[in-house]
Order: structure tokens, then sequence, then C-alpha cells
């Protein structure tokens, strides 16, 4: 099974720190785009597009190429368009935060795409209350939307970390983990969450469609490359909104897109499409132009950021989590306004919506 890491080590972020600091060169007109994606539910449609034609029937339109590339490790692709290697990445908007903006990379959402709506899940065993996660090792990737999803889910009990211990374990790892007697409580995603929850010890007691709106995915592109290129925007919307509609469609194409998609990620037609049903998806423009302008994003980043700043993950000696500043569509900006480093922008997603691009 095919799974990655939605994570941000420290030792990732240090490296980010320093490989941002060569992709400070200035953006310019260009012709030629890489971008980077990984193996997730909602990012599927990046790698099936650059297969069937899709990505290349838009960049043509726009008399421009764009190579897309799949990694394998969520992490190393950060890193990779940290460093200026790539033009674009999927991403969370929680790592969006954490490695490019706070390895000094000024980046811009282009496509809000979805937001997981139940595919995080806090889990434990034999035990059906999340009260009974009081005093227990919880296993998870440390610092990843897992923790911050443990994070969220204690809070709505009045708990904190302090209340518990948390183990870092490897996403490869979990479900073995999992099987061990030792390991009672774990946070993960799907499509673990899926194979953990078939052991009848396991119990779902808590996730993310509780907190709906929050852990988000996103296609980000650099503020500069896209400044001078806004073409390379319009492509990027193109190919998501026409992909994306596959991802519904109840059609015999839709059907065998979602089985490739399926497959390319290590599951079947079912699985995938158990996994789209705990993902809310923005597969049409004005949707995702309605949640990016929503009064609760601002609401959802101060969350975020106030997480990675209590972790430490928003740069060594960051007096606050005002350190980084995060501008809304409507032009406000959490933090501070003389370091914007990540950018929500509804022009893309808007041009999608009455038919300009």
């Amino acid at each position: 099974m095919q799974t990655f890491s939605k994570i941000v080590s420290t030792t990732a972020l240090a490296a980010s720190l320093m490989l941002g600091l060569a992709s400070v060169a200035e953006a310019k007109q260009k012709t030629e785009f890489k971008v980077a994606w990984s193996i997730y539910v909602g990012w599927m449609p990046w790698g099936y597009a650059a297969d069937h034609g899709i990505v290349k029937k838009w960049a043509d339109k726009y008399g421009i190429k764009i190579d897309v590339t799949q990694f394998n490790d969520y992490v190393e692709s950060m890193n990779q368009y940290t460093a200026g290697a790539f033009d674009a990445v999927t991403l969370t908007n929680m790592d969006g935060l954490s490695i490019p903006a706070a390895g000094g990379v000024d980046t811009t959402a282009v496509i809000v795409g979805d937001f997981s709506n139940g595919n995080d899940a806090v889990i434990l065993k034999d035990k059906a209350s999340l009260t009974d996660i009081k005093g227990q090792n919880v296993n998870l990737v440390q610092y990843s939307v897992s923790h911050y999803l443990l994070a969220r889910a204690l809070d709505s009990i009045k708990l904190t970390e302090r209340d518990v211990k948390v183990v870092n374990t490897s996403d490869a790892d979990m479900v073995a983990a999992y099987k061990t007697p030792d390991v009672t409580a774990v946070v993960t995603w799907n499509p673990l969450v899926s194979t953990i929850l078939e052991d009848p010890t396991a119990k779902k007691v808590f996730d993310s469609s509780q907190v709906p709106g929050e852990i988000i995915d996103l296609m980000v592109a650099n503020s500069s490359v896209l400044k001078d290129n806004p073409n390379f925007g319009k492509a990027l919307a193109g190919i998501w909104y026409e992909t994306a509609a596959l991802l519904r469609a109840d059609t015999a194409g839709g059907k065998a897109a979602r089985e490739a998609m399926g497959s390319a990620s290590g599951t079947d037609l079912a699985g995938f499409e158990a996994q789209l049903a705990a993902t809310k998806l923005f597969d049409k423009p004005a949707d995702a132009v309605a949640f990016t302008a929503s009064p609760n994003l601002p609401k959802t980043m101060d969350l975020v950021r106030n997480f990675l700043f209590e972790k430490g993950l928003l740069g060594n000696g960051a007096p606050s989590a005002d350190v980084i500043g995060i501008e809304m569509p409507d032009g406000k900006v959490l933090g501070d306004t003389g370091n914007v480093r990540l950018r929500f922008t509804e022009a893309y997603m808007k041009a999608a919506a009455d038919g300009s691009l």
C-alpha cells in the first residue's frame, strides 16, 4: 500500500530554511514550468491529468510547457519547491506555512482543492469515547496534521497534550504498530484509517469532520513566478477543474478515472471512493471561491499558526505566531504585514467560475 507523510519534521524545516535561500532569485517571464505532487486522494487528479493529456491541453492553450512530477516523499517535494527546483507543489495549509513560508519563499495558494472531512482520525483500542484517551500513549507522525488533529480533539474535551504522551511513529509503521499490544491509541489518515478500522478492537472517536475546513489541501505556486506568469496560474486552474470533475462524474469516463487514480494510489475503486466520501472536494470553482472568501479561513489559519508556533515550527527564535504574514483574499493580513509569505487568492478559481480561463 502506497502512502505519504503529511509531516513537518524539524530536520525538514531546517533543510527548507537553508534551501529557501537558493530560491530568492527574481522571477521573470518564462514558458516552462515544473509542478510537484505526492500521493493523496485530493491530489491524484494531478497525476491523472499529466498521464491523460489534460496538462498538455491547458499548457498548449497558453503557449507554455508544464512538467508534472510525482514524489513518493511528501516532505521532499516541499523541500524541492522551497529550493526553487519547482514552481508549484501540492501541500496542506499547515505545511505551506511551516516549510516554504517559514523558509522565506513567498507562496500563493492557486487552487483550494479540498479539505479533509473524515480522512484523518483518532482511533482508540477497545475504548469508544474520546475521553478515554487521557493518560494514554498516542502514536502519530509528530508535527503532522495528525498532531494538529490530536490537539484539536483534546481541546474539544478540555484536555491538553500534557494529558497524553505523544509517541512519534512513521506512517509506514502505523498499521503494524496498532496490532501490537502496547499501542492503544493512534492518530492517522486514510488509507491507514480504513485499514486500522478493519480490526474489531479499533474505535474511531474523533475525526476531521468535527473540525471541518481546517486541514486544507492546496496547489500553491511561487508568488513571484505567478505574478510574472499569470497564464501559469490559469493553466493550473483549467487542469484542476477539468480533472476534478471526473471525481464526481456518474459516467463511464468518471468511473474509469477514479479507478485509475485509486490504482495509482495503491487501492481499488471502492477504496478510493471511500476516501473521496471523507473528503470535501471543491470540484466546482464557485464552491472553492466561497470557501476561500469565508471568514472561517482566517480563523483556521490563526489556529494553525499558533499550533506551529507552540511547536517551534515557524523558525528558530520566532518571537510569536505573528512572525510570518498570511494574506487573505480581501488583502487583510494575519501577522507581520512586512513579512507576508503565504497568500490566499480567489483570482484563478474565479476565472474558472466565470468561464474566463
